[in-house]
Formats: C-alpha cells, sequence, structure tokens
C-alpha cells in the first residue's frame, strides 16, 4: 500500500495572492507523487504556502489507486475527489512518471487534468516524449516557488476560477 498524506492549505492571503486567487475562490487540490520522501515534502511544502490542498503518493501506482484507476480496483474508499493538477517525478520504480501520465491521459474519466512531470534529469529526448504525451510542463528539480508560481494558470483554469479564463500559460 502506498503511503499518502494529504495537507490542508494554507490560510495565508498573501500565498493565496501569489497564486492568483481571491478568497472566495476554491481551493486548487494538487496530488504529487514522488518516490522520495525529501522532493514530496519539498513539493507539499511549496504548494501548501501557494495556497494548494495537497494529497501525496510515494508511486505512481498509489496515484491510480488515489485516482480510482488501479488495475482490478474495487475499494474506492481511498480515492480522492476534485484534483485540480497532478505534478510526478519522472524516475520511479515500478512505473515511470511517464508511464503515469499515459494512464491518465487514456482514462475518459481524468484526461482533462493538467500533469506536470519534474525530473532532476533534463534528457532533451525524455522532456519531448512527456510533453508530447500531454503533459502541461516538464519542470527540472528541484523546484522552488517561482516554478510553482508558473503553474498559477493550470491551477486556476481547472479549479474554477473564472476570474484567468482565456489566460494562456507560457513557459515551454
Amino acid at each position: 500500500m502506498a503511503a499518502v498524506s494529504a495537507s490542508p492549505p494554507s490560510s495565508s492571503s498573501a500565498a493565496a495572492a501569489s497564486m492568483g486567487l481571491d478568497s472566495g475562490d476554491k481551493v486548487p487540490h494538487v496530488l504529487a507523487v514522488d518516490d522520495s520522501f525529501v522532493d514530496r515534502k519539498i513539493i507539499e511544502r511549496l504548494l501548501t504556502h501557494s495556497s494548494c490542498k495537497v494529497t501525496t503518493a510515494e508511486n505512481a501506482h498509489g496515484a491510480l489507486e488515489l485516482l480510482g484507476l488501479a488495475d482490478g480496483q474495487q475499494n474506492f474508499s481511498n480515492t480522492v475527489s476534485n484534483v485540480n493538477m497532478i505534478i510526478t517525478d519522472y524516475c520511479m520504480p515500478g512505473m515511470t512518471g511517464y508511464e503515469l501520465l499515459k494512464k491518465i491521459k487514456e482514462s475518459p474519466k481524468v484526461k482533462q487534468i493538467p500533469v506536470i512531470v519534474v525530473s532532476s534529469e533534463n534528457i532533451p529526448t525524455r522532456i519531448e516524449k512527456c510533453l508530447e504525451e500531454g503533459a502541461e510542463e516538464f519542470l527540472l528539480k528541484p523546484l522552488r516557488l517561482s516554478d510553482v508560481k508558473k503553474l498559477r494558470c493550470h491551477l486556476t483554469s481547472n479549479a474554477g476560477n473564472s476570474s484567468d479564463e482565456g489566460l494562456i500559460c507560457v513557459g515551454r
């Protein structure tokens, strides 16, 4: 069974403003997937500082379980709902972030959720492959607050924030 944790959003209005969210907006919910405990905690801290609710999984199989997409899954009591974005590490044992991305984009149930792939390795063919398969962004580790701010348009457009409709994400 994969380790899973959820963090409440930060209540800081400055953090909410840094993500472009007004206090009346829904709080974005992000699923962060990484086999490294330290990297999961960094991602979790950056996102909660930016007023996001964060659920974490230590591997791709755990993420699929949380999304209700695990092979043969019959128990859905552990699933998360209303995920607005998924951030996944590329290199993980068992199933890579790329394979997770493909499974997400093949599922009618969750294919609309933006997926961000992160890696400590800057390999252009890997980056291109992920973007072609449907990743919104490919970011290099370690993630920084400036990286999370770049993701604001993916979060707000998928979190029901109508004030940013038509917002174009840049950075590729």
